[in-house]
């Protein structure tokens, strides 16, 4: 099946699924609250993946000793064999990687304080392959927000298929496949970057074509960039725990 009839099949589903409206990401504005929001689901009882001989290990719940930070050290808290979020800024890997699967867990936080915020103040974090591709860390459990924005989403661009979210205080699980962009000589986009994913063990991401790199509130577009770069995590503010992150590049 070509690329276009996948995504032809895809659309066609999620406009039965949106009650008529669909979900593609170019058909709607960037956070937009009438946008119809995924069908919540309960997702099945999730057996977190043991780490694969061939996988690189970015973080086993002792040190973040191959993650580094503004400062060129990761600042982050690490505790009872997970890494914190502590407004101490975004944390990036020092190994660049393209082409990847990627396993990480995190847990958004269950105090009450948190609790009493609503839709982006809660949980908020945010895995960007290559430093500039996000998927969305969102405590979406019993929370609104624009449907973009939620858990599992591609920020900005595309919804997840479904909801499949877990109440904060909880373990979550994101599988993710990514596939880089690529350029021609010119700098334009020969291919588009292209996600698969995984929540919980439920497909939210059926590789998906990223129209670009995340941005906030804006349209997003492709600037040409190394075939390789750093991945990731967001530090929004918000006291959000990873653990048992691994990667295994497919280049």
């Amino acid at each position: 099946m070509k690329t276009t009839d996948r995504r032809f099949t895809a659309a066609f589903l999620i406009v039965a699924i949106g009650a008529g409206v669909s979900f593609a990401a170019t058909e709607w504005a960037v956070h937009d609250m009438n946008r119809p929001t995924p069908p919540v689901i309960q997702p099945g009882d999730s057996s977190f993946a043991s780490v694969p001989s061939d996988a690189i290990v970015l973080f086993d719940g002792s040190d973040l000793s191959k993650w580094t930070g503004k400062d060129g050290r990761a600042r982050w808290e690490v505790s009872q064999g997970a890494a914190k979020a502590n407004k101490t800024g975004s944390i990036q890997t020092r190994q660049a990687f393209g082409d990847c699967q990627l396993h990480i867990e995190f847990r958004t936080p269950d105090d009450p304080k948190t609790l009493k915020k609503k839709s982006q103040g809660r949980g908020n974090s945010g895995v960007f392959f290559m430093g500039k591709y996000e998927l969305q860390v969102l405590d979406s459990y019993h929370n609104r927000t624009y449907a973009d924005g939620q858990a599992a989403a591609v920020y900005g661009q595309y919804p997840p298929l479904v909801n499949a979210s877990l109440p904060p205080g909880h373990w979550q699980a994101y599988d993710v496949v990514f596939r880089r962009p690529h350029f021609d000589s010119s700098g334009q986009v020969v291919t588009p970057a292209i996600i698969t994913a995984f929540h919980n063990g439920v497909l939210v991401q059926d590789h998906v074509e990223l129209t670009g790199a995340t941005v906030h509130k804006k349209r997003a577009k492709y600037t040409p960039h190394a075939d390789a770069l750093p991945l990731m995590l967001q530090d929004h503010g918000d006291p959000v725990r990873f653990r048992n992150i691994w990667i295994r590049p497919l280049e």
